[in-house]
């Protein structure tokens, strides 16, 4: 039976598989780089959005990635920042191949989710295209 903490280092950090994030990473790039010529709306719909109306944190994620990967750095950050950041850190996994594992801070990942939800929500109250 594990512990509360199970999972989670003592330090506060969680440890990521980096072979997951990489894979994870090439699929998004490869993805992105075809998305143009797929059939318009082609993926999931965000579950939040359409039962709420209002946005998740990730809103607008997939076309934010289209756009970085194909050049178009406002488009993304337009759609949300976490585009590029995505793009930059999946290309950065892909570079250091040999990486094994991923150490972050536990409050990195919340906080993250926190600022792109506030961007969103922010980007909803204002009437601007999600």
């Amino acid at each position: 039976m594990g512990s509360p903490g199970a999972g989670a280092p003592a330090t506060g950090r969680r440890r990521l598989d980096a072979g997951s994030l990489r894979l994870a990473g090439a699929l998004m790039l490869a993805v992105a780089v075809v998305r143009p010529w797929l059939p318009h709306g082609f993926g999931l719909p965000c579950p939040l959005r359409s039962v709420t109306g209002i946005p998740c944190p990730l809103c607008g994620m997939t076309r934010a990635v289209t756009y970085a990967v194909h050049g178009d750095l406002g488009a993304s950050v337009a759609m949300t920042p976490g585009g590029i950041v995505a793009v930059v850190l999946a290309l950065g996994l892909l570079a250091a191949w040999r990486v094994r594992r991923v150490s972050v801070p536990a409050w990195v990942i919340p906080a993250v989710l926190g600022v792109l939800w506030a961007f969103q929500l922010a980007k909803y109250a204002t009437g601007r295209p999600l």
